[in-house]
């Protein structure tokens, strides 16, 4: 039987976390208190729980994908098969190169980013990339790019082999 590694990290953003159940607390209180405002009251406590469910996250590598998901609401989830990456690397990132807090879209990037520092970078066999502040992100690549190697796995090029790789970016 063979060994089968598997990564796994959790990250949380506090004060995401806190401010949101603070908030949703506040709205539902101010919803009960001033009548006519329900919808106004509504809006703002998705807003809320959409903080709570994405400052918490579990990033895992298995032999068969990376999967990113919600802590508080595991059914929130990005799920990424090896077939899809062409390369993992690690980099230390910033919020504000990655779009912002949270859960971000930009042209050719998705990002997940819950703090500054250590962070996966996918390389997806379409050109774009899929980003993670983890610790740890190192070893994470390091697993993701073997599993990316091995037959069957690979999107068609060997991990190094593609011009504008996260780690060539300054």
């Amino acid at each position: 039987m063979d060994d089968v590694a598997v990564w796994s990290r959790t990250v949380v953003a506090g004060w995401m976390v806190a401010l949101g159940a603070v908030s949703a607390v506040g709205f539902v209180a101010a919803g009960l208190l001033v009548s006519g405002q329900l919808p106004l009251f509504l809006w703002l406590l998705v807003a809320s729980a959409a903080l709570v469910v994405t400052g918490a996250v579990r990033v895992t590598v298995t032999d068969r994908d990376v999967t990113v998901h919600a802590v508080v609401l595991p059914l929130v989830r990005r799920r990424i098969p090896h077939s899809r990456i062409r390369e993992a690397s690690a980099k230390v990132s910033r919020p504000m190169e990655l779009g912002g807090w949270g859960y971000r879209w930009m042209p050719g990037q998705t990002s997940v980013s819950l703090r500054a520092g250590d962070a996966l970078w996918l390389e997806l066999a379409s050109g774009k990339f899929f980003v993670v502040t983890v610790d740890d992100a190192g070893e994470a690549a390091e697993l993701v790019n073997g599993y990316v190697a091995q037959p069957g796995s690979s999107p068609g090029s060997q991990p190094g082999s593609q011009p504008g790789s996260p780690s060539a970016k300054g």
